[in-house]
């Protein structure tokens, strides 16, 4: 990394970046977020400043090493539930993305029990089960786009494990509710930003934000069932009911309804995507998924599959960035930032950076030869921000992906790799993964008579 020193001419005493109008900064880095970032990377290095009409100042950063810094950095002072308050209107004021400090920490300590251990694995065969009865309605020989149908399995995962829903006409009405609370688009998003005194009123009745009510209405009945009748639950709603933080204080109903709400923003479009990208990825470089098919058949798990998953991961990251916001002065890499300022650690930058030979390559078998250096590696975040449910997801991915591929072949519908969109916070294939599926011979599988009912197509 250069020296103060050598760095450019800045502006503020911020970091050097580009001194384009904030709107057309606003606009480039809201539609192009990765190109944007790449290009002020190789002008201004590994350290700069991007100037917004929405947040204002954005000191991003891709060097591993200041990106650790950050992620360790006084809580009180870089601020993470800062950073994310303009999710308040979608998520609610008691998520955990919004809070900070000591709240912080107590409400994640009370979260954590259900996402780790033993408790993952309880969850895997209902995974399994709604991961079968979701393929075996997929068509054969024709293509379709993967993402939606990963969207399918991981909002059923979220209503049934997470939530644990068993009402069958709430669990219609969820179905149908939750994923118009998350179509709020990206130009929404960045009138929030620009102008968040609208989120709670005007602007928030013109979007997908006036679902929110209609989805509290649903998660309160739910909660209250599941006072009513706890016995034999073993979903995370009903592990968090139970939970009580250091004063024996439970988590009221607000709290645990915000907390769903948080779990299925950060656990369903994203989950759904890294599986979307994992097959657009494996279907355009065939030794790989032919490697990957090859350990599945023989044991159904090893190293191969999570090393693809890292892989998809590095090359193709579903958030761009983190955030923290400063609620006072900070030295970062060797700029003193005022109070106000958005530091921004990037996923996208540093996943692509010199520490991975050949790093816009999509080669799972670098992941074998040993973990990758420190904070190099970040796409569930870092330190005490990190994703509570990145286990979780971990688990649903390995469990879909080792599904699918063990029971049906998968090849994409053009040889012509899929471009990378933003939707709303998200980085999609641009296509939606469109692949085609066929049935795989039995004697290739490893549960011969699972393939038997797959090869009539959609139910």
């Amino acid at each position: 990394m250069q020296s103060q020193s050598e760095l450019p001419s800045c502006i503020d005493g911020l970091p050097p970046g580009p001194r384009w109008p904030r709107f057309a900064q606003t606009i480039v880095w809201g539609t192009m977020p990765v190109a944007f970032t790449r290009y002020c990377q190789q002008r201004y290095g590994d350290v700069f400043t991007l100037r917004t009409l929405a947040i204002g100042d954005v000191v991003a950063v891709a060097d591993p090493g200041v990106i650790k810094d950050v992620f360790g950095a006084d809580r009180d002072v870089l601020c993470a539930g800062q950073a994310n308050a303009v999710m308040g209107p979608l998520v609610g004021v008691h998520s955990l993305l919004l809070l900070d400090g000591e709240r912080h920490l107590s409400q994640r300590r009370m979260m954590l029990p259900p996402f780790h251990g033993e408790a993952i694995g309880r969850y895997e065969q209902l995974v399994e089960e709604i991961t079968m009865a979701e393929i075996a309605r997929w068509p054969r020989g024709e293509p379709f786009a993967m993402r939606p149908r990963m969207q399918a399995i991981t909002l059923e995962v979220i209503l049934r494990a997470v939530i644990g829903v068993r009402d069958p006409q709430r669990l219609r009405e969820l179905r149908r509710a939750l994923p118009r609370l998350l179509s709020v688009s990206l130009p929404t998003m960045w009138a929030v930003w620009a102008r968040p005194q609208l989120a709670a009123n005007r602007l928030a009745r013109l979007t997908a934000l006036r679902h929110r009510a209609h989805v509290d209405r649903l998660l309160n009945e739910e909660i209250a069932a599941h006072r009513d009748d706890p016995a034999g639950r073993e979903d995370i709603l009903a592990l968090l009911i139970a939970s009580l933080d250091e004063d024996g204080r439970p988590l009221s109903d607000v709290e645990l309804r915000d907390q769903m709400i948080t779990l299925l923003l950060a656990g369903h479009e994203t989950t759904a995507t890294v599986l979307a990208w994992c097959f657009e990825r494996l279907t355009r470089h065939e030794a790989c998924m032919e490697r990957l098919q090859s350990e599945l058949s023989e044991n159904g798990d090893g190293p191969y599959l999570q090393a693809v998953i890292s892989e998809t991961l590095r090359v193709r990251p579903v958030l761009d960035a983190v955030w923290r916001k400063l609620a006072g002065s900070a030295t970062i890499a060797g700029y003193t930032l005022p109070a106000g300022v958005t530091v921004m650690p990037s996923i996208a930058l540093v996943h692509h950076g010199k520490h991975f030979q050949a790093s816009e390559e999509f080669r799972p078998e670098r992941m074998l030869t040993g973990a990758p250096a420190p904070y190099t590696l970040i796409p569930f975040g870092g330190g005490p921000r990190r994703c509570i449910g990145a286990a979780f997801a971990m688990m649903e991915i390995k469990t879909v992906l080792r599904l699918v591929l063990e029971y049906l072949d998968v090849r994409a519908d053009r040889e012509q790799a899929e471009r990378i969109r933003v939707r709303n916070v998200t980085l999609v294939p641009a296509r939606g993964a469109r692949a085609l599926v066929t049935p795989r011979a039995p004697e290739t599988s490893r549960r011969e008579g699972a393939v038997n009912t797959l090869t009539s197509g959609p139910c």
